[in-house]
């Protein structure tokens, strides 16, 4: 059972690791810690979702709905060409307030009304951010070729311990997620000025561009 565990665990951490849109968008809400939490909870229950269902044998009924899989490509190739577009301008056109790695917390000056007004603010940056990682993960087919297809293939050659190599894949995926989003900040001093973070946009605008391109694009 260990084994399987391990392999699970190993080939699940082999296939998150690699550099992409959703572990771009993770680093960056690290290193800026703002909704650190939210967005680790989500990236490692959506890998365990997707993992769950490749498992179980969805994939197998989703290779026979071939539409299915063209939309997703198309829909996640606009979503992050646009996101790569955004990015770009903040390369381009930097806002003061998106150079902060530190976020301030809450001012009490002005009375009651900057308060509200604050935290109005900051539950719309959570449903941004939220929306944001969902999209960067249920709308980009490389997830699903490495969760639902790959990692659910080879976990049914494990017969009846399937679920223990899934277990060990989605141990990997919450491991790599959180290790990525809480250990961003260690890269805060490097990344502490507007040049450091309008290089790191401009890298985050080449990469999103490019694997949108190569979704609708064959090589």
């Amino acid at each position: 059972m260990i084994p399987v565990l391990l392999a699970g665990f190993g080939l699940g951490l082999s296939l998150i690791i690699a550099i992409g849109a959703q572990n771009l968008f993770v680093l960056r809400q690290g290193l800026r810690r703002e909704h650190v939490w939210p967005v680790v909870a989500l990236c490692a229950l959506s890998d365990a979702a997707l993992i769950a269902l490749g498992v179980s044998g969805l994939g197998l009924v989703v290779e026979s709905v071939p539409w299915l899989i063209v939309a997703i490509r198309w829909a996640g190739a606009v979503f992050l060409v646009a996101y790569g577009l955004l990015a770009a301008r903040r390369a381009w056109r930097p806002r003061q307030e998106s150079l902060r790695v530190d976020e301030p917390g809450p001012s009490r000056v002005g009375g009651s009304g900057t308060v509200a007004g604050t935290a109005v603010a900051a539950r719309s940056r959570l449903t941004s951010t939220v929306l944001t990682c969902l999209a960067l993960t249920w709308l980009n087919p490389h997830v699903y070729l490495d969760t639902v297809f790959l990692l659910g293939g080879v976990a049914s050659t494990h017969g009846d311990l399937r679920w223990v190599f899934a277990a060990g894949a989605v141990t990997a995926s919450l491991a790599w997620f959180t290790s990525l989003g809480f250990g961003a900040r260690y890269l805060s001093r490097w990344l502490a000025t507007p040049r450091a973070w309008r290089v790191l946009d401009a890298v985050v605008a080449v990469v999103m561009i490019v694997l949108g391109v190569s979704l609708v694009i064959p090589a």
